[in-house]
């Protein structure tokens, strides 16, 4: 079972991920700000996370910034609408990102990817 925390402040879009990665195999767990995502990585074990950068409380940044400060190496996908997304989230130390709006096929194409680097090939689940 792949476990994916998705960190997402939006309400329809995080509905809209989660019952995507439900229909394809995959155990999401979904919180709405930076604190629950810290709180959820330092209690909970989870695959991939897919990770939002404005979120109130604790940002995206801030949030990315501080797992890979304390040795966290399992792969996180930026979902932004900023801009300059691929210079902030691979600066910071994301795995991916994916700009919003995205066609969720697309997010699986990168979630697979990801867990493949990070697993292998034989583990990860297919579309």
């Amino acid at each position: 079972m792949t476990r994916v925390l998705l960190v997402e402040d939006e309400n329809l879009i995080a509905q809209f991920i989660e019952k995507g990665l439900l229909r394809h195999g995959y155990y999401p767990t979904s919180v709405s700000d930076g604190q629950q995502a810290l709180d959820e990585i330092y209690n909970e074990s989870y695959d991939l996370v897919l990770l939002d950068l404005g979120l109130p409380t604790i940002s995206g940044r801030e949030v990315l910034q501080t797992l890979r400060q304390q040795g966290f190496t399992l792969p996180v996908i930026v979902i932004t609408a900023y801009s300059d997304k691929k210079n902030i989230a691979l600066g910071l130390g994301a795995n991916d990102f994916i700009d919003k709006p995205f066609r969720f096929s697309e997010l699986l194409k990168i979630i697979q990817r990801n867990l493949a680097k990070s697993f292998g090939d034989d583990k990860v689940l297919q579309i």
